[in-house]
């Protein structure tokens, strides 16, 4: 789709939620032959805080170049949905916007049961700022501290580069430690003034002189699935395939998954786990 398609289909989509709104949303009353439904231009552009003939314009598909924060206002004006949100900022030219972080200490309950019939793979969830939103049982049992860790601290980067007991878990930790740094980097280059995310990388900076030198290589590596091991006081080494997808309606979240590499021992071993768990 060229600039000037682009362009076209913004204003067919703006105009068509135009006439789809409901006035009694707005407290506006029915106009001529009680028509409930439609906004005036004027009206959006009011609500949008631009003139009515820049509105026009916009709808008509002309070859003007609007900014962000107009495209973010039309669109709060018009009460849009986030993926309408996103929509109009792809058509208009513009990354849609970055996930703002954890708007809940915990994944939502969908999530939650979804981790949970993942049992007896380890998986767990993960914010923008790689917070842990929530995690199953299998995922308790490889690493038990995931359930006590005060909760401003129950971060994955936080935990790999402070957790002695990760460390310990991991027997290339410091191949890991590095690569789960350069990921992190990847994925929140564009958000790092972010507060959660700043927070994050202030507080390693601070407290960890690997995560010191690792964050001032640049290093960046986009995930891969791939195998890893885990050194468990209990069962011994589980070889694991690490997996990360993300829901259609929460692609803020990351899922992290571990299933048994094919010809291990790690399904019976995790079965173990759980069993000593329970």
């Amino acid at each position: 789709m060229n600039n000037s398609e682009r362009r076209k289909e913004l204003g067919l989509f703006l105009r068509a939620r135009r006439d789809q709104a409901l006035r009694a949303d707005y407290g506006l009353p029915p106009v001529a032959r009680r028509r409930e439904r439609g906004l005036r231009r004027e009206e959006v552009a009011f609500l949008s805080g631009v003139s009515v003939t820049w509105y026009t314009w916009l709808e008509q598909g002309r070859d003007i170049s609007p900014s962000r924060q107009v495209l973010e206002s039309i669109s709060r004006s018009l009460h849009l949905s986030d993926t309408g949100l996103a929509y109009v900022l792809s058509l208009g030219g513009y990354a849609a916007a970055a996930p703002a972080g954890p708007a809940a200490a915990t994944a939502p309950a969908h999530v939650q049961r979804l981790l949970d019939a993942l049992d007896p793979n380890p998986a767990f969830a993960l914010f923008p700022d790689w917070g842990v939103a929530g995690w199953n049982t299998a995922y308790a049992a490889l690493y038990p501290n995931i359930a006590t860790v005060a909760a401003q601290d129950r971060n994955l980067l936080w935990l790999v580069f402070t957790d002695p007991y990760v460390r310990d878990l991991l027997p290339d930790w410091d191949v890991t430690s590095k690569r789960f740094l350069a990921e992190f980097r990847a994925e929140t280059g564009q958000r790092l003034g972010d507060p959660d995310i700043k927070y994050q990388v202030e507080r390693l900076l601070e407290t960890s002189p690997e995560f010191r030198q690792g964050w001032d290589r640049y290093d960046i590596l986009g995930f891969e699935s791939r195998e890893r091991l885990f050194q468990h006081p209990a069962v011994g080494v589980l070889q694991l395939e690490h997996h990360q997808l993300s829901p259609s309606d929460r692609p803020d979240l990351h899922i992290v998954v571990y299933t048994p590499a094919p010809g291990s021992g790690a399904g019976v071993q995790m079965q173990r786990l759980m069993s000593a768990a329970v």
